[in-house]
């Protein structure tokens, strides 16, 4: 009967299937999101980025997620969570706790059941201490965690780095891309993230070298690096005007994955800020110092015009000495009549026409 079918031509079987990884980084700082209630509290966007995260797990029974908490004093991973001496005994085919499978696909439970417990632990064991020391998030820190996940996929999946390599290489040529393809989302809603610059720019440029886009969905505050890291990596940028709609703008612009954006319009910046921050106060400057040897950048002239950093001696030229000052020329003035007037040249009409 096989050979009487001619159904075994619709079968298309790929050597390398193509599957996605999401690492949403969410940014848990309690100040933030305690400004932010009035319109969206914590409780529906952890809601909303669930929906999110089985939307992206059915597509495809092979795509993978993570998930980072970038907390007022460190990051912590929601899912998957690291392992502990407790559960270094128990089975993986050991029941949920207080989960009711029956009703709910088992991958969906497992995540949703690991992202709550996380985050309660998260929240139980935060300190009013903690809240009033900071008014920011570790960013940085959480980045680095879902990129460091990312890489340890990508070489779990290939095999080796330069396997790895290469299958970045192919990305590039090939329409339709194969292999795994990863991707971080950032929630965001805290403000200026200037005394991070650094190493978020450090992060950029290695996302941007493993082709890894950033996705920013900003809920509230603005950021200028976050900008910059979206644009470097050809993510996608969003500062959402209506947080009520966060499920609606997770579905639309960030649900689709690399391969998917090939064949969409996806959502772009109209303006994105360039500015940098500052060495010496960490502060977002529009016009600044830039040492020649290390391109540090400062907002004023260090003491000595010696750079911070590199102890090169900076050539500041004349900035900061008082400007000469020319006295103006007094015109000079004939005497009509007893008064003073000034000599001015008057054109005189010709006589002969």
């Amino acid at each position: 009967m096989n050979a009487v079918d001619g159904s075994n031509h619709y079968e298309i079987k790929d050597k390398n299937p193509s599957l996605s990884l999401l690492v949403i980084v969410l940014d848990t700082n309690p100040q933030a999101w305690a400004f932010l209630s009035a319109s969206l509290s914590l409780t529906n966007a952890v809601k909303n980025i669930l929906i999110f995260i089985n939307a992206h797990l059915a597509i495809n029974n092979a795509n993978q997620v993570a998930v980072v908490a970038s907390h007022c004093h460190h990051p912590i991973w929601l899912y998957p969570r690291p392992p502990s001496e407790s559960e270094d005994t128990k089975t993986k085919n050991a029941p949920l706790p207080n989960l009711d499978t029956t009703k709910k696909f088992r991958p969906f439970a497992q995540v949703e059941s690991s992202i709550l417990t996380s985050l309660r632990e998260l929240i139980n064991n935060t300190t009013e201490e903690d809240i009033s020391s900071t008014n920011t998030t570790q960013m940085a820190g959480a980045l680095t965690l879902a990129l460091s996940f990312i890489n340890k996929a990508s070489i779990n999946f290939y095999g080796t780095l330069s396997e790895v390599e290469s299958g970045l290489a192919a990305a590039d040529t090939t329409e339709k891309p194969m292999g795994l393809q990863s991707r971080i989302l950032v929630v965001s809603v805290s403000g200026d993230l200037a005394h991070q610059y650094i190493p978020i720019m450090n992060i950029t440029f290695a996302a941007q070298r493993l082709k890894v886009p950033i996705d920013i969905c900003k809920l509230a505050g603005d950021t200028v690096f976050l900008q910059q890291a979206s644009d470097a990596t050809k993510g996608i940028y969003m500062h959402l005007r209506s947080p009520q709609g966060f499920l609606q703008y997770l579905m639309m612009a960030f649900l689709p994955d690399l391969a998917s954006r090939k064949h969409l319009v996806v959502p772009t910046q109209e303006t994105i800020d360039f500015r940098a921050a500052c060495y010496c106060h960490r502060k977002v400057v529009d016009i600044g110092f830039v040492c020649s040897v290390c391109l540090s950048i400062f907002c004023s002239p260090p003491e000595g015009a010696v750079c911070l950093i590199c102890s090169t001696h900076l050539a500041t030229g004349d900035y900061g000495a008082k400007p000469a000052v020319i006295p103006r020329k007094k015109r000079k003035r004939k005497q009509i009549n007893g008064t003073a007037e000034n000599i001015t040249s008057k054109k005189i009409p010709n006589s002969d026409a």
